[in-house]
């Protein structure tokens, strides 16, 4: 390709991943850099390879790597010693993994099943297109967290309004992929709804579980791991090929290790070998630890060893009998160690991950110089595998021998009390994670599985009931920081449950509640709000049950579209009467009860206006009638309802002023602002929509960076979850109202904030919406191209869905790949709106809008004109926050380029209903100069736009001026990566 001496390295292996169908967040995790770079990266490629889309570019990696491509190298733990041996069974599980989606490798432990799971993995490698991973399900403790742990393996976030679950099948859609979910006996429920769920909805995704016992689920297929083939009988060890392993990998193996310590085996000791491995019953786990101990006892040693009277149990099945061969290996190992490695062994049992020395000697209560002396014997005896990183050596007990060390510390009547050390621990490590740290990412996920083990211990246990509500709150707060926000609501849950009075249980139902609404579940939120009034009361805490009822009905006016079930009217009522009863005189109550009643005034403001408008006739007069005058465009209803909304947001706003929350007022102006708008005054609701983030802006902040209330409210302010979602919906908020009052560079300030949020980094498809809004109203085709790209990256890993918030962002794309001339990209966004918003929304709003903005550039006026023929306060409704003055001012160029005889009109309505927007007034000025046929006033509106921050409409001006400057405009919308303008 003659373009590739201009690509650079970086967009060479951005080029190659996009070939790989990774999305954006995938690479940055895949090459370490940020989503805003590689969107900058792919921005770039498209423009050097001249191509029109991101499938486009697709494809080109595809060409431009198809003699040397690589498909991912498997994501599969190192082997550090060779795989002896097993050729019949890998060839088997390979055969049944090519046949069925789910095969599980069952076993008893130490029977080899991880060892062969990775053989079969690395040898189908190559038939997946998308990789192989691996999952250790060893640190799950809860068979909820399946999920998260599958998805820790893959790199991925949680997406809001979907749980982990769905966040994975999300990911893995379309690829095809080899997963192996390795240890799955302790967590089998888990892994059967996970694996049910991931398999309907990735029809290319084949997983290989290795488990002790069934997942007993219909599309399961076992394959039973056999012990290893031991010598036939009567062989002493020899065969015909002469290496003295009687054709047996239980020999081989033995022999293997054995000398891989450093001292060979003589052949005629092969039939001894036979022997002990035949004792041990050809158990890999088994064999591999004698064959360990064969420089310091010999053959002779490690025969006498397994006369232990515990391997003499018999009885139960074949399956048993193996289990308790490895439980003699490991009592024989056992015993070979003095009284403190013993007691070391089973007491550092209780780690579910790797750790280190000083966390042994904190958890064990040992003196820890002897600690790290005993952990280094324990690990040269391989009881205990070493893993060396920056912040020091680790150790971690296989999961056979850790549960071996559990059974052992229950034997020695230590169990409690080394659990509770370790509990102490965990406690330790989440007060140290609630420090702001550097690392503090790599050092959560170290510790939250231990974390989670420990709370799992405790929370059954009623005199470790204070400590397991305090695990779980500071579990909570740090997985939210981390966001994890599905486990944070999950365990703001678990300690209301584990809280010892009921003004503790409502504290942690309103934070639940809180990381509800940042997941855009407003069932939960509700259910959980309600549940806080409930503990509030039982507290005797009236004013706190009163604000968590106001709230709860503010909440269902606010969010509406983050319920599924529509909370009634005559349920609204209701919450507000019966916190109007016990809100007394309470201040906060008071605010919290005035933000209800005016939320519920709004939503009567908003009824009114659609009732009137269905009422509405629907005929219009044809365009060559001069229309009657009409009100102000913009200024609405103005009836008693609109009325009463503003005073009533405003009184509101005022009590939670006077109250001093931050989060109250910012609710407030919240509800403020959609009254402003309802009433026509959308420059009174962008200064209320900037003034909230402002003051959510200006708020303290704690560790982690979110606003963390002080004073006698801050137990019902919801800290850092209520303050997060505020400050989400304050910037989608602003983003909106700066676009409907023509503020572009303001907009586009606020959605890039918006898009930028932690919490939205993985899914943020409704931020990047804004954001592509914002990009193509300004003109900006190239960046909104790659915002384009990010947003439908996002909606589909959210699971594609359908709402009427994401029409917007579909139709602004749309639109750009029709001012590109790329039909089949424009069918195709097309066909997406159609599916997310089929609403008057889409027809009468912003769809009129954009599809205006096309017409116009196609030359077609008429077209244009027909296309928003419906008088403005007809389709006002569908129109107020954004789209009502780029209705109002479209409308009345299309009318003077269409020739309309009315156009004069429009334009002197349009000019007073916009007067304040400099984009929709440079857009009536530039048609006015149209009509008039003054170039010096047509000419001086590009440089309007230019100001505005509105490139397209700059270009678009120079083109409809003519002579010398419609080449120049011809060159600006080149420039912008759009075609050329059709004038008529």
């Amino acid at each position: 390709m003659g373009e590739a001496a201009n690509i650079s390295p970086r967009e060479a292996e951005v080029l190659e991943l996009v070939g790989d169908h990774l999305s954006n967040a995938e690479i940055g995790a895949r090459l370490y850099i940020s989503v805003r770079t590689v969107e900058t990266h792919v921005s770039s490629l498209l423009r050097k390879l001249e191509v029109p889309d991101r499938r486009a570019l697709a494809r080109r990696a595809s060409d431009r790597t198809r003699t040397d491509r690589r498909r991912p190298a498997p994501a599969l733990p190192i082997r550090l010693t060779p795989f002896i041996g097993r050729a019949g069974e890998r060839a088997a599980l390979t055969a049944m993994l090519e046949e069925h989606r789910q095969v599980t490798a069952l076993g008893p432990g130490g029977v080899g099943k991880t060892r062969l799971a990775l053989a079969v993995a690395s040898d189908a490698a190559d038939a997946f297109t998308d990789g192989v991973w691996f999952v250790d399900l060893v640190p799950v403790t809860d068979p909820a967290m399946v999920a998260t742990a599958v998805a820790e393996a893959l790199g991925l976030g949680e997406q809001l309004g979907h749980d982990m679950a769905e966040s994975v099948a999300a990911a893995l859609a379309d690829r095809h992929a080899l997963l192996v979910l390795d240890n799955c006996e302790h967590v089998v429920d888990g892994a059967a709804l996970f694996l049910e769920h991931l398999l309907a909805a990735c029809p290319r995704i084949r997983v290989l579980v290795t488990s002790r016992s069934r997942l007993m689920v219909p599309f399961e297929r076992v394959y039973p791991v056999p012990a290893l083939s031991l010598p036939p009988a009567g062989d002493a060890g020899g065969d015909a090929s002469g290496s003295g392993d009687g054709g047996s990998d239980a020999v081989r193996l033995f022999i293997d290790r054995a000398t891989s310590m450093g001292r060979p085996l003589d052949p005629a000791q092969h039939g001894q070998v036979a022997e002990i491995c035949e004792r041990l019953d050809g158990m890999a786990l088994a064999i591999e630890l004698a064959a360990a101990r064969y420089p310091t006892l010999g053959l002779d040693g490690i025969t006498a060893a397994l006369a232990h009277p515990l391997r003499m149990l018999t009885g139960g099945s074949r399956a048993q009998d193996r289990h308790r061969s490895v439980r003699a290996a490991l009592d024989w190992s056992h015993d070979l160690l003095d009284p403190a490695d013993r007691a070391l062994l089973r007491q550092v049992s209780v780690f579910v991950t790797p750790f280190t020395a000083p966390a042994a000697a904190e958890v064990t209560g040992f003196d820890a110089a002897s600690v790290a002396d005993g952990l280094a014997r324990l690990a040269e005896q391989s009881l205990l595998a070493v893993t060396f990183s920056p912040d020091g050596t680790r150790y971690r007990a296989l999961e056979t021998l850790r549960q071996y060390g559990a059974d052992r510390l229950t034997e020695a009547g230590e169990l409690h009390d080394t659990r509770a050390r370790h509990l102490n621990w965990c406690l330790a490590r989440s007060a140290e994670l609630a420090l702001p740290a550097t690392d503090w990412r790599a050092r959560f996920d170290r510790a939250a599985d231990e974390l989670r083990a420990a709370l799992a211990w405790a929370e059954h246990r009623p005199e470790q009931r204070a400590d397991a509500h305090r695990l779980a709150r500071a579990l909570a707060e740090l997985a939210f920081t981390r966001h994890l926000i599905a486990e944070s609501q999950q365990r703001y849950e678990q300690a209301a449950a584990l809280a010892d009075t009921p003004a503790d249980t409502a504290a942690m139902l309103r934070h639940a509640a809180a990381v509800a609404a940042c997941r855009l579940h407003g069932d939960d939120m509700h259910r959980l709000g309600r549940a806080a009034a409930d503990a509030a009361r039982r507290a005797g805490d009236t004013a706190a049950a009163a604000r968590d009822l106001a709230a709860a009905a503010s909440n269902a006016y606010r969010f509406s579209s983050k319920f599924v079930r529509d909370l009634p009217p005559q349920e609204a009522d209701a919450l507000i009467a019966q916190a109007r009863e016990l809100a007394g005189a309470d201040p906060s109550a008071r605010a919290a009860l005035a933000l209800a009643e005016a939320g519920r005034a709004l939503t009567r403001a908003i009824a009114t206006a659609h009732t009137a408008a269905a009422d509405a006739p629907r005929e219009t007069p044809p365009c060559d009638t001069p229309a009657s005058p009409t009100p102000h465009a913009a200024s609405g209803p103005t009836g008693p309802t609109a009325r009463e909304a503003v005073a009533s947001a405003e009184r509101a706003v005022e009590l939670a002023r006077l109250d001093g929350d931050p989060l109250a007022q910012s609710a407030a102006l919240d509800t403020l602002a959609g009254a402003l708008s309802w009433a026509g005054d959308a420059f009174a609701a962008a200064a209320t929509a900037r003034r909230r983030v402002e003051l959510l802006s200006s708020a303290p902040a704690g560790p982690s960076g979110l606003y963390v209330p002080a004073g006698p409210y801050a137990p019902y302010a919801s800290g850092g979850p209520a303050a997060t979602h505020e400050l989400i919906e304050a910037l989608g908020e602003a983003t909106e109202a700066a676009l409907g009052v023509g503020d572009l560079p303001g907009a586009r300030h606020w959605a890039r904030r918006l898009a930028d949020h932690p919490q939205l980094a993985e899914v943020g498809h409704r931020a990047t919406g804004r954001l592509l809004v914002a990009e193509t109203l300004a003109g900006d085709a190239e960046q909104a191209l790659t915002t384009g790209l990010r947003f439908r990256d996002a909606w589909q890993r959210a699971g594609r869905p359908a709402r009427a918030v994401l029409g917007p962002p579909a139709a602004a794309m749309a639109t750009i790949h029709g001012l590109r001339e790329d039909p089949e990209a424009r069918r195709d966004w097309n066909t997406l709106l159609t599916h997310v918003d089929p609403s008057p929304w889409n027809t009468l709003g912003y769809g009129a809008v954009f599809d205006a903005i096309l017409m116009l550039h196609q030359g077609r006026p008429q077209a244009a004109l027909e296309r928003t023929a419906p008088e403005p306060a007809q389709v006002r409704q569908w129109t107020t926050w954004i789209w009502l003055h780029w209705y109002v001012a479209l409308r009345a160029e299309a009318s003077v380029l269409a020739g309309a005889p009315d156009a004069a009109a429009r334009l002197a309505e349009a000019r007073t209903a916009v007067a304040g927007n400099p984009v929709a007034t440079a857009l009536v000025a530039r048609a006015t100069a149209l009509l008039d046929a003054d170039t010096p006033q047509l000419l001086a509106t590009a440089a309007a736009f230019d100001a505005a921050g509105c490139r397209y409409q700059s270009a678009r001006t120079l083109v409809l001026a003519g002579g010398e400057h419609t080449a120049r405009g011809a060159r600006a919308l080149t420039g912008l990566g759009l075609a050329p303008m059709a004038v008529r």
